[in-house]
């Protein structure tokens, strides 16, 4: 099976275990994220819809999977802030 080379640099997003301290965030619709083990897997998703603790994310097949739409509880996902990891998506939107 042939390696899917990714456009983004997952390698340089901290990876962060769920109940970790960073994991616990206000997550809104809108908002970039990405799941916390393993950023390469999923890439990088748009929060459509939350209910409870349960996310909806659109990952719109960025990362090595390919998965398009997936929910999580949001302990699992770490929100990409304007302020600390800019620098790390340039090309995605």
């Amino acid at each position: 099976m042939e390696s899917k080379r990714l456009p983004y640099r997952f390698d340089r997003l901290p990876v962060i275990m769920p109940y970790h301290r960073r994991a616990a965030n206000d997550l809104r619709p809108g908002d970039l994220v990405y799941y916390g083990p393993s950023p390469e897997f999923y890439g990088i998703g748009e929060i459509i819809k939350i209910i409870e603790s349960l996310c909806t994310v659109d990952f719109r097949g960025t990362g090595i999977y390919g998965v398009h739409k997936d929910v999580f509880e949001s302990r699992y996902l770490i929100p990409i802030h304007k302020l600390n990891l800019s620098h790390l998506l340039t090309g995605f939107r």
